[in-house]
């Protein structure tokens, strides 16, 4: 487990002891993986490789940094389209290899500085969509620099407000919502930056029916590009812990956006998101109708709310001493009825 710098927090293999389950726990860490021999060879997907995701949450860092320090918006950020361009072809080279690339969690570091793991997360799960939508390698270089890029506004915005643990005032709410526009006029006339990205940053919090912001466009009037994105960047926001609310878990998170299909977000767009997303990821304790409980070991990529479960509890809840495994894509009788951590308040407050 990796800082933003790139400092090992965690290494693999090492024994959790209290006091290091305090400290991750002062790091505001959402969640971690353990391996024990419960969980021997179950694999879990990454969807980036180490290096360009540590590579990548570099390069925001110093750039964001960099935007952050002015004080007002000028032009001549050259630098954006160079850098960023280039973080884009390695994550696409990433996520563009895989066999069947899907959505699995990806926030895994601390909470400090959100907003550079929010955008690479965003920039990874719009990525995955656009491939499975079929755009071209020149496309999806515009689509993901747009998603990368959609929340950079906000390094004009003060950290008090974005880091705020309680409900905004209405000047607050008023003053975060500045950040498309700032967005969009930082980037529209970067020689490197694609107009298209630019409006990504402008239109990602316009919503179908018009109760978005900042133009309070409607339904097509929304470019693709920003609807793809306004869906990812909801999905990363609900799934990530912050200082003001625990993480949704996939499932979770999937049925809020869903209930603003045909209203809030395109239907046939959260379908295909919602075929992406693996609901139920390798590495989570699960319950099922049967009583038994589990930890899901792997998916399917055509059916991923019917994963394979490695059964370790029977149904009154003593310990098996032999695990066994069972596939609820062939059982169909059986299904998942709770989740470990799904506890999490299922409100959403969106800034």
């Amino acid at each position: 487990m990796y800082s933003d710098e790139g400092v090992i927090l965690l290494s693999d293999g090492v024994e959790l002891t209290p006091p290091l389950i305090r400290r991750l726990v002062e790091l505001d860490i959402g969640y971690i993986h353990i391996e024990d021999g419960l969980t021997e060879g179950i694999h879990i997907p990454e969807m980036l490789h180490e290096e360009t995701r540590r590579s990548a949450l570099q390069n925001i860092r110093k750039n964001f940094q960099r935007l952050s320090e002015s004080s007002k918006i000028k032009k001549g950020y050259a630098y954006l389209g160079k850098d960023f361009t280039k973080v884009m072809e390695a994550i696409l080279n990433d996520v563009s290899s895989q066999e069947e690339s899907m959505i699995f969690l990806m926030d895994m570091n601390t909470s400090d500085h959100y907003l550079y793991k929010h955008s690479l997360n965003v920039c990874v799960y719009t990525i995955v969509l656009g491939i499975a939508g079929g755009y071209t390698e020149e496309q999806l270089i515009v689509l993901g620099l747009g998603a990368l890029l959609h929340d950079i506004g906000k390094m004009q915005m003060p950290r008090r407000v974005l880091a705020k643990p309680q409900k905004l005032t209405d000047e607050e709410f008023k003053l975060i919502q500045a950040h498309t526009e700032i967005g969009y006029k930082i980037l529209k006339d970067e020689p490197g930056i694609p107009l298209l990205a630019a409006h990504c940053a402008f239109q990602h919090h316009e919503r179908l029916n018009g109760s978005g912001y900042p133009r309070g466009i409607q339904g097509n009037d929304i470019h693709e590009y920003a609807q793809w994105v306004a869906l990812a960047d909801s999905y990363d926001a609900m799934t990530s812990h912050r200082v003001y609310r625990p993480a949704m878990l996939p499932h979770q998170a999937v049925e809020v956006l869903y209930t603003g299909s045909g209203t809030l977000y395109d239907q046939k767009k959260l379908e295909l998101f919602r075929d992406k997303v693996a609901i139920y990821p390798p590495g989570l304790t699960v319950k099922l109708s049967t009583g038994e409980t589990g930890v899901v070991s792997s998916i399917h990529t055509s059916t991923p709310h019917r994963p394979v479960v490695r059964i370790f509890g029977d149904a009154e809840g003593q310990r098996l001493q032999t695990p066994y495994e069972i596939d609820l894509a062939k059982a169909l009788s059986v299904i998942i009825t709770d989740v470990d951590g799904a506890d999490a308040e299922s409100t959403f407050l969106e800034h």
